[in-house]
């Protein structure tokens, strides 16, 4: 049985690809379909809208079409790792502002690559449902409180809004 599949008590489809209202869109990138049906559950549940890849190869190829407001990936995948995959996003000129998220065992190898081809954040498995949600909602919302767009920069470091 597949966890969270169907809620009777659930007004229509449980796991709309388009969330009337959504407030963002996140590609999850993951080879275990159990964690993307759990991050995919707890950022619906928040109103985010969310398509899933398979595994990095899938990511690239799904991610112009999809336009996501930030991308998952775990590290260890067939085909095209996460690591690779964010460094491919990041050198891509329609991909390189999206915030990418590491959702893995976070080694210390992850975190040093991953930081070295620019990562924005990382989530250790196993991971806490509300952590992830606060995380996504986060780096999507950004410093002002709205989506984020291709032209919108995190503040340098240190830097007071006002």
């Amino acid at each position: 049985m597949e966890v969270g599949k169907r809620r009777t008590w659930w007004p229509g489809p449980t796991y709309s690809r388009v969330v009337p209202g959504a407030s963002g869109r996140v590609l999850v990138v993951d080879d275990n379909k159990v964690i993307r049906q759990l991050i995919r559950v707890n950022l619906e549940l928040e109103g985010i809208e969310v398509v899933t890849a398979a595994d990095g190869a899938e990511c690239l190829e799904v991610v112009h079409q999809v336009r996501p407001d930030l991308v998952t990936l775990d590290v260890v995948m067939p085909r095209l790792d996460g690591l690779r995959t964010a460094a491919r996003l990041r050198t891509d000129p329609r991909t390189s502002h999206l915030p990418l998220v590491i959702v893995s065992a976070c080694t210390q190898y992850e975190i040093e690559s991953g930081l070295d081809v620019g990562v924005d954040a990382f989530l250790a498995k196993p991971f806490e449902p509300g952590e992830l949600v606060r995380l996504v909602q986060r780096l999507i919302l950004g410093p002002l409180g709205r989506v984020r767009g291709p032209g919108d920069a995190e503040p340098a470091a240190g830097h007071a809004g006002g």
